[in-house]
């Protein structure tokens, strides 16, 4: 005979752990999840349905650099472009400024990766002959994108040798260089050689620039040499006409070699000034003011491809191979000895740099170090372990007062320990050691971010080959311990991420990230995968409730939630570890969708009511009985998120196993 009903609560905390026995972990952690897929560990209670992303800006990153007409009278179904970066795509289509029609590439002609022009033919001829310079708008967007940032209320990109800026509309070209005033210097000029004046800097191999007054855009062959403010470049093709004296040299883009690896960035203050520095394993490191542009031609070619850089005691620091490189202090751009600028051996691959607590870590494959001290003459390279390091790069953020870094054998984080320069090395992620070694085998390049107002750590495996359905990622949320930080994890799907950067200015915090489609999205915004459904699911342990060789009938089910808009969710029941020839009852859907209260921010004025209380309990009855019971919760759709924050379980008890 069944006893008297009892009741079962569940607090939901813990997040998902893998490495334990399923009964194991329904006795010793059943607010844990054996499944926990797009719902975080919540710094509040509970696990809570994670927000979405859309487009940062509704127009994509370009994927040509901004093209333009080589030449004015072009006619019929052939067009030669210049200032065009990357070999056009047979069956793209591309407007023309001026010229009416849209058309289709039907051939590429010709295109030249040292002058950056091609000749394409068009499947119909050209309403009419567009102008010199005319620009030319082509409409591939995918494709991966080198690098983004966001820095001050900007978003930047580096893409196909081209680095853009966008405040939220459309994008601006930033690598237009800043050479100074520069005029033709002298009439009656012929050939492939110009002499100009008024350089400030000089032009590089690979920069365009057009001629006021002369037909056809024209690229520098060979990189010049400035001498008081003249020089004579060397260019292709030849002068079209001879230019008047002092007429005005436009430079359109200054080049970047082929990104070596993904962009790294470095955002700093000179002085009064914010600055942002980006390295690619291939050029000269570049800075941006928000109005200048500087590729630092003037670096010694051993920090032409550096791969990372971090401003630490007002020095540029530059990671490239075993060495550091770094600039005189409070510059960054004086390489000279003599004024303080030097380089260090650290004896391993640098994986990653990151300032920590007034010291500079050094990440290698095997190996981690630190730098203290604030000059040349006190820099002083310390080990913190000679057997642990940083296995992939773009895995190192600050989460708290932590570092949390990829390992070989998992997520590690760095923390600093009550004994002075003694540091903790802990593996954090053994819970979820199985979805780590997954993401790890299934990845071919990783990026991460923070989200600060949540205390999380985030991580994404990418793979050109996988959806974003399938692609992998995992958070982690740092919860309040006994005496240390605990980390609550849980997996991330729908999240294609190749690369990735958040910042927090004027209590505002923005994160981003980019795949392969061109766009830059806004993470952590919206109720949707950019208007695509949010598959949510949380399984909690198979629980005995109480002993498990005793079965139980369950009759009603309460659910605790903190809703922020509509509920929609499903909850069923899985008894005896849901194995094969197990009955299981039915789906159960649970909803606040009829309720006509709004969430402030979300509803519409004279319309929406604020006054009605959103439903947050939910109490269904259950049928079903078992050894053990797990529940588990779907979600899929567009709602606001909600938090599942507790449940209880009313059941009887019946006869032994």
């Amino acid at each position: 005979m069944a006893d008297r009903w009892s009741t079962y609560a569940f607090e939901f905390n813990g997040g998902l752990i893998s490495n334990l026995p399923p009964l194991q972990q329904g006795i010793k952690a059943p607010g844990s999840a054996r499944l926990l897929r797009n719902f975080e560990p919540s710094v509040e209670g509970g696990y809570q349905r994670i927000l979405g992303y859309s487009k940062y800006s509704q127009s994509f990153i370009p994927s040509y650099g901004d093209p333009v007409v080589h030449g004015a009278g072009q006619t019929g179904t052939s067009l030669t472009i210049a200032n065009i970066y990357i070999t056009p795509s047979q069956g793209d289509t591309l407007t023309i400024s001026g010229v009416t029609g849209t058309y289709t590439i039907a051939a590429v002609t010709s295109y030249s990766s040292a002058t950056y022009r091609a000749t394409v033919t068009l499947s119909s001829s050209l309403a009419s002959s567009p102008a010199n310079l005319a620009a030319v708008t082509l409409s591939l967007n995918t494709g991966t994108v080198d690098g983004i940032a966001t820095w001050e209320n900007k978003v930047i990109a580096i893409r196909n040798r081209n680095a853009y800026y966008s405040i939220g509309a459309g994008w601006t070209k930033i690598n237009v260089p800043s050479y100074g005033t520069v005029l033709v210097n002298g009439g009656a000029q012929t050939g492939t050689s110009l002499i100009v004046d008024g350089l400030t800097y000089a032009p590089q191999a690979g920069d365009t620039f057009s001629i006021n007054g002369v037909d056809l855009v024209y690229t520098v062959t060979t990189n010049a040499t400035v001498t008081s403010g003249g020089a004579t470049l060397t260019i292709n093709p030849a002068l079209a006409s001879s230019p008047a004296d002092n007429a005005a040299i436009t430079f359109l883009t200054a080049n970047m070699d082929a990104v070596g690896d993904k962009c790294r960035f470095a955002k700093y203050r000179i002085g009064t000034e914010e600055r942002i520095m980006w390295v690619d394993k291939s050029n000269p490191p570049t800075k941006w003011n928000g109005t200048t542009f500087t590729v630092l031609n003037s670096a010694p070619a051993d920090v032409v491809g550096a791969e990372f850089v971090v401003n630490f005691k007002e020095h540029m620091f530059f990671g490239k191979g075993d060495k550091l490189y770094f600039t005189a202090p409070y510059t960054d751009d004086d390489f000279s000895a003599a004024n303080g600028s030097g380089v260090i051996s650290v004896g391993n691959e640098i994986t990653s740099l990151i300032v920590f607590r007034e010291q500079l870590i050094i990440f290698g494959q095997k190996k981690i170090k630190r730098l203290v001290g604030n000059t040349l003459s006190d820099f002083n390279l310390q080990p913190i372990t000679e057997n642990v390091g940083c296995i992939a790069r773009d895995t190192v953020q600050e989460v708290g007062s932590d570092v949390m870094f990829l390992g070989p054998d998992g997520l590690r984080l760095l923390s600093a320990t009550d004994r002075i320069g003694d540091f903790g090395l802990a593996v954090v992620s053994k819970p979820i050691q199985k979805e780590m070694t997954e993401l790890i085998s299934r990845s071919t390049s990783f990026s991460s971010v923070v989200v600060k107002n949540k205390s999380q750590y985030r991580i994404f495996g990418y793979n050109s080959n996988y959806t974003e359905e399938s692609s992998l990622g995992v958070l982690g949320t740092q919860m309040l311990g006994d005496q240390t930080a605990v980390i609550s994890w849980a997996e991330l799907r729908g999240f294609k991420v190749y690369v990735a950067d958040s910042n927090y200015k004027d209590k505002v915090e923005t994160i981003i990230f980019c795949s392969n489609t061109g766009y830059v999205y806004s993470l952590e915004n919206g109720n949707s995968f950019d208007g695509d459904n949010i598959e949510a699911s949380f399984y909690t342990p198979f629980v005995p409730l109480t002993d498990p060789n005793i079965r139980k009938a369950i009759y009603k089910l309460t659910l605790y939630t903190d809703p922020q808009g509509s509920i929609n969710t499903n909850v069923s029941l899985k008894f005896d570890f849901d194995e094969l020839g197990t009955v299981q009852p039915d789906l159960i859907n649970l909803s606040n969708t009829g309720v006509t209260s709004s969430v402030y921010g979300t509803g519409v004025y004279g319309t929406s009511l604020y006054s009605e209380k959103l439903k947050k309990v939910f109490s269904t009855q259950t049928v079903g009985a078992g050894f053990t019971v797990s529940l588990q919760f779907t979600s899929v759709g567009t709602s606001s998120p909600f938090s599942l924050d507790a449940a209880t379980l009313e059941f009887a008890s019946f006869d032994r196993r």
